[in-house]
């Protein structure tokens, strides 16, 4: 009887940890050269510059004076443990955007940037 116990608490252990992990990593959109920002100056550089250097932008905004490209660009990674009854999982995305703002000449007049896509990182789900 102790035996036919055992066994049965073995098995259910061994079906309650039964499971798989999985690791997954999206890129949308080209990176971004930040070597190109230099070629970039406030009432020198036009948007078909801008496009030339960056591509077509992924949203141009409207605004009463002009218009905003915005080029944006995100990394996600995801690491995850699936058992029977519970899985842990762990997810993070980091974006690159670079926003630049034109008057209605179609020259820049301003720009800002935040590259942080490559610090998404790998961890443990727990």
């Amino acid at each position: 009887m102790i035996l036919f116990r055992s066994m049965l608490l073995l098995a259910a252990l061994a079906l309650l940890f039964s499971g798989c992990a999985a690791v997954g990593k999206n890129i949308e959109y080209q990176s971004f050269d930040p070597d190109k920002l230099e070629g970039v100056a406030p009432g020198r550089t036009t948007a078909a510059q801008v496009t030339t250097l960056f591509g077509a932008p992924t949203q141009v905004v409207e605004l009463s004076g002009g218009n905003a490209y915005v080029y944006e660009r995100s990394v996600s990674k995801a690491t995850g443990a699936y058992f029977v009854l519970i899985s842990f999982v762990r997810y993070d995305q980091q974006f690159d955007r670079l926003v630049f703002f034109f008057d209605e000449t179609n020259m820049l007049t301003h720009y800002g940037f935040s590259l942080n896509a490559d610090d998404a990182a790998y961890g443990l789900p727990f």
